[in-house]
């Protein structure tokens, strides 16, 4: 763990609160996730999160939306390192927030709260425009993460997106999509959070216009009718 937050530049006193919420994921009586021994959680979850600090942009931020937080990753992980930041997990499953919760206070994290939503409802409402990033990992193709997200981020604000290997398919959709949105789509970034983890990268996008306020579009839209798929 510390050879973890070394590589990141994080400092040492984050190895412990780490440690804690691999301990507390371990204990949990029903994760909503089936990676919990601590050493494979510690490569899976935490090494692949931390991987977003690769981007420098995610060193400076100050609010962060964790979209479709499920099991509290990469927001937590991200929260203990940025303690700076205030991290924002938005997840709609109730069983889901009160692990994420647990975790949170387990590990003593408290700049990270959830905010028991769908990410379209929270940012038509009162997270709209709230955020410096917004983060999202394992959670649906680029083009539906940009309408998710592009409400949600504040002007010059920035998406990034967990992915594992690069699909032609997906990136031009998600660029089309991230014009129609106030997005711009970067290069995207390789990462090897941890030895043997191949073909995994970073997909940023950074807002560059507003969003229009038709967008997001009512709660599942954008899953069942992508914009530019």
């Amino acid at each position: 763990m510390v050879a973890l937050c070394r590589r990141h530049h994080v400092p040492l006193a984050a190895a412990d609160r780490l440690l804690a919420l691999l301990v507390a994921l371990a204990a949990e009586a029903d994760p909503p996730t089936t990676i919990v021994d601590p050493k494979r959680a510690l490569d899976e979850h935490v090494a692949d999160s931390l991987a977003g600090l690769e981007l420098q942009v995610m060193r400076k931020v100050k609010t962060i939306a964790d979209v479709g937080a499920g099991a509290g990753f990469p927001g937590l992980a991200l929260a203990v390192a940025l303690p700076a930041a205030r991290v924002d997990l938005i997840e709609s499953v109730a069983r889901k927030c009160a692990t994420i919760e647990r975790l949170a206070a387990a590990a003593g994290v408290p700049n990270a709260r959830t905010i028991p939503a769908r990410a379209e409802d929270w940012g038509r409402g009162e997270g709209r425009e709230l955020y410096s990033a917004v983060t999202a990992r394992a959670v649906a193709p680029l083009a539906v993460l940009c309408e998710y997200a592009a409400p949600l981020l504040a002007p010059g604000g920035t998406l990034v997106c967990w992915k594992g290997a690069r699909r032609g398919d997906e990136e031009r959709a998600g660029a089309r999509t991230a014009e129609l949105l106030g997005l711009r789509p970067l290069p995207p970034l390789h990462v090897e959070p941890f030895p043997g983890a191949h073909s995994r990268h970073l997909h940023p996008f950074e807002k560059v216009a507003p969003t229009p306020q038709r967008f997001p579009r009512r709660a599942g839209a954008a899953a069942k009718r992508p914009l530019a798929a």
